[in-house]
């Protein structure tokens, strides 16, 4: 998958504090696997209503999940393309810290044929 634009610092920012949460977490991948209502997301948790639907409007707002009207439900639906482009911006980071990290390598492998 082609990943488009670049995620702003803000959209960065949303995205990652969304996912922070463990709940949040478990809602995405349900919603990812298969569409689900708040209702039946509700089912899963020890917690209200109130509060699962809090859980989704943050990931939401993250643009990781949408919702739709289905009747007077509202049907959750994870974002696969918001996930990838998460995704890739952590494989840029962990490109950027191998490089560092072959380059310390190489740094101490010197310092040891130095010695030498």
């Amino acid at each position: 998958m082609v990943v488009q634009a670049e995620l702003s610092d803000s959209e960065v920012d949303r995205i990652f504090r969304a996912l922070a949460d463990a709940t949040r977490r478990d809602i995405l991948r349900r919603s990812l696997d298969s569409e689900a209502s708040v209702s039946q997301l509700a089912a899963a948790y020890d917690m209200s209503f109130a509060a699962v639907q809090k859980h989704v409007a943050v990931l939401e707002r993250a643009g990781l999940v949408s919702k739709r009207a289905v009747g007077r439900q509202r049907a959750v639906r994870g974002n696969p393309e918001r996930v990838e482009r998460a995704r890739a911006l952590l494989d840029r980071y962990e490109q950027i810290w191998r490089r560092r990290i072959e380059r310390l390598d190489a740094l101490l492998a010197d310092d040891l044929t130095a010695e030498h």
